[in-house]
């Protein structure tokens, strides 16, 4: 008998009909003697209604109450999955974050998991029920219901996983697997049947959705293997784990695209000493995170230092740095928000020479023309024009894959 975790995203639990068919999964899952804790996300756009009508009755609404409009929509999937696997005349509880010991930092919106008590499911456990956990939420120091941020689900499977040393954590999908690419938009994407840590966290990280980064930093932290597979079909999906064998040729795992980007580029700033800290410590002060960094060879006492944001930073980004020009002296800024950044990633790349050439060639080929570049032992990223980038992944992963 094994303890497994599994998570059910909003698209797997959409529905009445969708739910019925989770319910059927998780019963058989039960059925062959293991105990079963279930991790699940509001049902289909739940999360994007409460938003909007949180906007509609008051835009400035405080992030506390915002979090407890946004953890009902968790609560709702586990009420209506006990109810559906109920019928079924299976022993079931539904428990909310706060009723499992989930603890959190108080930062509502982004709440980071402190500690997790695990106390509550053991005791359904032991008395044979499944245990459904509303994801994304946890509770504060303060008493409070706090919200994990985008992906929350995916990190509380894998907390939950981790504190009750689960045998594994499957998280279910719209999609069977981890895909070299895309594979609605790149038809001849395959899926990897195993991919490492390493490697997932950067994909999440450059734009790949199957899995949020913060839950694969868990993950890896503390060695929880995971399997990323469809909760639409029986086939066996990607595992996730430390170490991979290296069977492609290629030695790239897959291809990314990132469409929420913007560069800023700080024209004329004065060639001496300490310009580049006094710019990146007053963006890190206002919480604006920075990717791809080029400083251009200095001229005429002067240079150029372009990066990138995400494009929901940028107005912060430039409202911050024009309310300070006259302290880091630059002739003007600009900003462009009509870009995507497109990415490699393989853990064989590192000892591997001629990787960065042939994804350049590949861009080369389609005529796509590169802004800017950023490298590491197992990514090369490139900013590319935002309309250029599914002809760009196409021709990356054509160049690699083919």
């Amino acid at each position: 008998m094994a303890l497994i975790v599994q998570k059910f995203g909003g698209s797997s639990v959409a529905n009445a009909e969708r739910i019925e068919h989770v319910a059927e999964i998780i019963t058989n899952t039960y059925k062959r003697g293991n105990d079963v804790v279930v991790v699940l996300s509001a049902q289909g756009d739940t999360t994007d209604d409460l938003l909007a009508k949180a906007f509609e009755i008051n835009p400035y609404a405080s992030p506390r109450e915002m979090d407890m409009l946004l953890a009902t929509g968790e609560q709702q999937s586990i009420a209506l999955m006990a109810m559906a696997i109920g019928r079924m005349d299976v022993p079931v509880v539904s428990l909310t974050g706060w009723q499992v010991g989930l603890e959190t930092t108080s930062t509502y919106g982004a709440a980071r998991i402190k500690k997790v008590s695990g106390t509550r499911i053991r005791e359904e456990l032991d008395r044979r029920r499944i245990v459904l956990v509303a994801g994304f939420q946890g509770i504060n120091k303060f008493g409070d219901q706090t919200t994990l941020g985008r992906g929350g689900s995916d990190t509380t499977a894998v907390a939950l996983a981790v504190a009750l040393k689960a045998d594994l954590c499957q998280i279910f999908t719209d999609v069977d697997g981890v895909y070299t690419a895309d594979p609605r938009k790149v038809p001849g994407a395959r899926k990897m049947q195993e991919v490492s840590f390493d490697e997932m966290l950067e994909l999440a990280s450059l734009g790949a959705q199957v899995l949020h980064n913060r839950s694969v930093e868990m993950a890896k932290r503390y060695n929880m293997n995971l399997e990323v597979l469809s909760s639409f079909t029986a086939e066996p999906g990607t595992i996730v784990k430390e170490a991979v064998k290296q069977v492609e040729k290629t030695y790239i795992s897959g291809v990314a695209s990132d469409k929420n980007v913007a560069r800023i580029a700080l024209v004329g700033v004065e060639d001496t000493p300490g310009e580049a800290f006094k710019v990146f410590n007053l963006l890190a002060r206002e919480k604006v995170n920075v990717d791809i960094i080029l400083q251009s060879i200095g001229r005429s006492d002067s240079k150029d230092i372009s990066f990138t944001v995400k494009k929901n930073d940028a107005d912060r980004a430039y409202r911050v740095l024009m309310d300070h020009k006259d302290d880091l002296g630059y002739d003007h800024v600009d900003i462009n928000q009509d870009v995507a950044k497109v990415s490699v990633v393989g853990g064989g790349m590192v000892d591997n020479p001629g990787v960065a050439a042939t994804m350049f060639e590949a861009l080369y080929e389609a005529h796509v023309n590169i802004k800017m570049i950023s490298t590491s032992e197992i990514k090369i990223s490139v900013l590319i024009n935002k309309d250029d980038t599914d002809k760009a992944v196409a021709a990356i992963h054509d160049k690699f894959f083919s």
